[in-house]
């Protein structure tokens, strides 16, 4: 028998590859970080000698979930809740608060909170969008938690950088400093167009050429935004993105939620990837992105949860599934591309890994993968058939019902407790923030 390090038993597997698969009564064996061997478990329990053998006889395992867009450290303003119009929200409310209050303390912090609460959600890997993102790279190093860590760049001064060149300049040297880092993914980031000059978008597309660098951008969140620019430059903003040579396969446009059908032909044209974030859009009046459209077209969508300060809570991709799919067959009733419980899933998973670049590690039950995988009890919700279980963990599921997350092997969630982070020390770091913001208890 070989001796490997863990063998994962559950009565349902979904391996997301091939798509739509259900396995009952499969194993995973699992040995130095990655999927060794996908089978039925009497046959691996018959090959291997595993370290630790783990049995979940009410759940099901799949990969773990990809946040492909948040902002972390928000988690700490998630009590400066919006009121009015977005714009006035950000102008009024929560930009003042970042000016004053945000730090490399400040984003350690809430960078840590929300990775805690991630875990526990099952989700393994994020992508994360905010100031200072060395201190994000860093706790990715420390956790051992995969991250792609977003690069901001901005025209205006920020706790962070004095201006877009200040923030180029960081950029580069956190790019040399990172670029084999296993952890932390490095992206550029720019403000969405109309936030951001064509000087320093032209600059950074001599960048990114040159680093062969991913790149991710607000694109058509709300429709004043799409609106305003094209008063000001006679052009919506994907065709005028489209004519600096910025869209290709590696950029990735967030929120896209108005895409006309022109746009959605571009953006598949060109491969660019798309991040779908229900519930910071419908939260935020912004409308939600044609999802059927996309994907019918062949446009990979992934799921972010988007800024925890717009009032929604802590990350929860397995809620953000739900609420797509729910969507998208309500906006597109029996349209091929309508995402039903399997589609969500997959979103979940291989397309957030896509959307990141991180396919060929992560996103599906796969040998030679790393195995990056969560467990999930079925067992309050009514399963009955195998082929049922997408849509009981889609529909019925819940977060909460999360009991164990690896990540490349390593358990970062037994039996639903956090075994890398202590939880109540970062809950009670969460509370003194808010107490020092004037914003109450965190919820």
């Amino acid at each position: 028998m070989q001796a490997i390090d863990l063998l994962i038993s559950a009565r349902w597997t979904i391996p997301v590859e091939p798509d739509g698969a259900v396995l009952e009564g499969y194993s995973v064996a699992v040995h130095e970080g990655r999927i060794l061997e996908v089978g039925p478990a009497a046959a691996l329990a018959g090959r291997y000698e595993p370290a630790a053998r783990i049995v979940r006889d009410r759940h099901v395992l799949l990969p773990g979930l990809v946040d492909a867009h948040t902002s972390a450290a928000r988690s700490l303003l998630r009590d400066a809740l919006p009121r009015g119009p977005a714009s006035q929200w950000l102008g009024s409310t929560l930009r003042p608060l970042e000016n004053r209050w945000v730090s490399a303390e400040f984003v350690r912090a809430g960078t840590l909170h929300a990775i805690a609460a991630m875990v526990r959600g099952g989700i393994t890997c994020f992508a994360d969008l905010y100031l200072f993102p060395e201190e994000v790279a860093r706790l990715a190093g420390e956790l051992r938690i995969r991250i792609a860590v977003g690069l901001p760049v901005s025209e205006g001064h920020s706790p962070w950088a004095d201006d877009a060149a200040d923030c180029l300049d960081r950029a580069s040297s956190l790019w040399d400093a990172h670029k084999s880092d296993p952890w932390a993914r490095l992206y550029f980031a720019p403000d969405p167009p109309g936030e951001v000059s064509r000087e320093t978008l032209e600059r950074l597309r001599r960048m990114v050429d040159q680093l062969d660098a991913p790149v991710a951008m607000r694109v058509h969140d709300h429709a004043g935004q799409v609106h305003a620019f094209e008063a000001e430059h006679a052009q919506r903003p994907l065709p005028w993105l489209a004519s600096l040579g910025l869209l290709r396969p590696g950029f990735t446009a967030l929120h896209a939620n108005h895409f006309a059908a022109a746009e959605i032909e571009l953006v598949a044209r060109a491969g660019v990837g798309v991040v779908h974030c229900p519930k910071t859009a419908l939260r935020l009046g912004n409308g939600f992105a044609p999802v059927a459209r996309l994907r019918q077209q062949g446009v990979c969508v992934g799921l972010g949860t988007g800024a925890a300060a717009a009032g929604l809570g802590l990350p929860d991709v397995l809620a953000e599934a739900q609420l797509a799919a729910l969507l998208a067959g309500g906006a597109a009733p029996g349209e091929p591309g309508a995402p039903g419980a399997t589609a969500a899933l997959r979103m979940a998973t291989l397309e957030g890994a896509q959307v990141l670049g991180l396919a060929g590690e992560i996103g599906s039950i796969v040998a030679g993968k790393s195995a990056d995988l969560i467990c999930v009890d079925l067992s309050a919700t009514a399963v009955g058939a195998a082929s049922r279980v997408p849509d009981a963990l889609v529909y019925d599921g819940s977060s909460r019902d999360v009991t164990d997350a690896w990540i490349a092997g390593r358990a970062h969630l037994a039996g639903g407790q956090l075994c890398l982070i202590d939880h109540e020390r970062v809950a009670d770091t969460a509370r003194q923030w808010s107490a020092r913001m004037g914003l109450g208890e965190p919820r």
